[in-house]
């Protein structure tokens, strides 16, 4: 049996990992959150590479951010290879494990249990990973379909232009958004870790990932740096 006390923080772990991004965007609303700003400022860089001729720093750029995520992917891929071979070792494993002093598990139910919560964390977050390297690929065919500026024969189409800036956007947008919710998969992974200590550090380190999570959106340096350049596109009127 599971005890309630590690139940309840359990509950609590769902509950935060499940409704942190919407009760954050609620409060906050659709300004002042990191990852809103930067999804504007993402939308003038796609308007600004679908008008400019030369387009080779803007692959250079989703290049990297392309990289980023695919080492992301095979780091969780590697974690969920390692948990779940603890969880498979089965009786072996629980009993490795439960030698050590802090090591707070009281029986192979609750041991299981707890890795398994740790493992679906990193594969949420995989699949995660996996979509947002899909959508960069997306993203680039829509970097190859912008039209050229020629000199010397008429500019492209607006609309065509203005249209591929949008969706390059929306789709890029997607695709950073899949890959920090894959980032926040860290985050509560270790938090999950903490169930193995008891269910009060499990409680505790999910406090402490939401809190740490929550002041990077909204009060780090690098949220109000982001937050001045958003204003400045808005108060510029720019696209």
């Amino acid at each position: 049996m599971i005890a309630p006390a590690d139940l309840a923080a359990l509950g609590f772990y769902i509950l935060c990992w499940v409704f942190y991004e919407p009760v954050l965007r609620r409060l906050r609303g659709p300004v002042g959150l990191l990852n809103s700003d930067m999804a504007r400022i993402r939308l003038a860089w796609m308007l600004e590479m679908s008008r400019r001729s030369g387009r080779f720093m803007d692959g250079q750029l989703l290049g990297h951010a392309l990289n980023s995520a695919s080492f992301f992917a095979s780091s969780s891929l590697l974690l969920i290879a390692a948990v779940a071979g603890v969880l498979l070792g089965g009786e072996d494993s629980f009993r490795s494990l439960s030698s050590l002093a802090l090591i707070k598990t009281s029986s192979r139910l609750l041991f299981e249990t707890q890795l398994a919560v740790m493992l679906v964390t990193l594969s949420r977050g995989l699949l995660d990973f996996i979509w947002s390297i899909r959508q960069m690929n997306y993203t680039l065919t829509i970097f190859g379909a912008a039209p050229e500026r020629v000199e010397g024969q008429p500019d492209p189409d607006p609309v065509i232009v203005d249209a591929i800036g949008q969706a390059g956007a929306r789709v890029l947008n997607g695709a950073l958004g899949a890959f920090n919710t894959g980032v926040r998969g860290y985050y509560f992974a270790l938090a999950a870790a903490a169930w193995m200590f008891g269910p009060l550090p499990f409680a505790i380190a999910t406090v402490g990932a939401v809190a740490l999570l929550a002041w990077r959106q909204t009060r780090s340096p690098a949220a109000e740096a982001v937050r001045t350049l958003r204003k400045a596109l808005d108060d510029s009127g720019s696209a």
